[in-house]
C-alpha cells in the first residue's frame, strides 16, 4: 500500500502543480478587438472627417476643371461649322491637349488621396499599436493579440477582452493630448 501511496501522491503533486501554471498562463492571455479600436478611437474619427473636407476640396477642383473643358468643348462644336480648316485642327489640338492635361491632373489627385489615406490610416494604427505596447507593459501583459476578424483569434473568453479598457484610455490620451 505504501509502495503505491508514494507514485499518486506525486503524480497528484506534479497534477496540480502543472495544473496551477496552465491556469496561470491562461489568464494572462488576453486580446484587443483591433477594428473596434479603429472604429471607437476619436483620433481614426477626427483624421476622417478632416480627410474628408480635403478630399471634397480636391474633388470639387477637378470637378470645375472638367466642367470648364466640357465648356469649352461644346463651344466648339457650336463654332466649328464656321471655322475654317486650320481653326478646327488647332481648337481640336488644344481641346486634347487641355483633356489630356486633365486626365493627368485628375490621375494625380487620385494618387494624392490615395497616399494621404494611407497616411492617415498608418499614423491611427501606429498611435494605437504604441498604447497598447505601453498598457501591456503597464498591466504586467506578457502579450495582448489582436483581433481583426483576419482569423488571427478564432475564440477567447469575454473575460479576456480587453478592448473597452484600453478603447478608453486612448481616448483619453488623445483627449490630453
Amino acid at each position: 500500500m505504501s509502495k503505491l501511496a508514494l507514485p499518486i501522491a506525486v503524480l497528484a503533486l506534479i497534477a496540480s502543480v502543472a495544473s496551477y501554471f496552465l491556469l496561470q498562463s491562461n489568464s494572462e492571455l488576453v486580446y484587443v478587438d483591433v477594428n473596434k479600436l479603429l472604429e471607437g478611437y476619436n483620433r481614426t474619427m477626427a483624421e476622417r472627417e478632416a480627410f474628408a473636407k480635403k478630399t471634397k476640396v480636391l474633388k470639387a477642383n477637378v470637378d470645375s476643371l472638367v466642367t470648364n473643358w466640357q465648356s469649352e468643348l461644346k463651344a466648339y462644336e457650336k463654332e466649328r461649322a464656321s471655322m475654317s480648316k486650320k481653326e478646327v485642327e488647332l481648337k481640336q489640338e488644344l481641346l486634347n491637349n487641355k483633356q489630356q492635361q486633365l486626365n493627368n491632373y485628375q490621375q494625380a489627385i487620385q494618387k494624392q488621396i490615395q497616399e494621404e489615406d494611407q497616411k492617415m490610416t498608418q499614423t491611427v494604427v501606429n498611435d494605437i499599436n504604441d498604447y497598447v505596447k505601453e498598457y501591456g507593459k503597464n498591466h504586467g501583459y506578457p502579450i495582448i493579440f489582436g483581433a481583426g476578424g483576419s482569423g488571427n483569434i478564432m475564440y477567447a473568453e469575454d473575460a479576456s477582452d480587453l478592448t473597452s479598457e484600453v478603447l478608453i484610455g486612448l481616448n483619453a490620451q488623445y483627449a490630453g493630448n
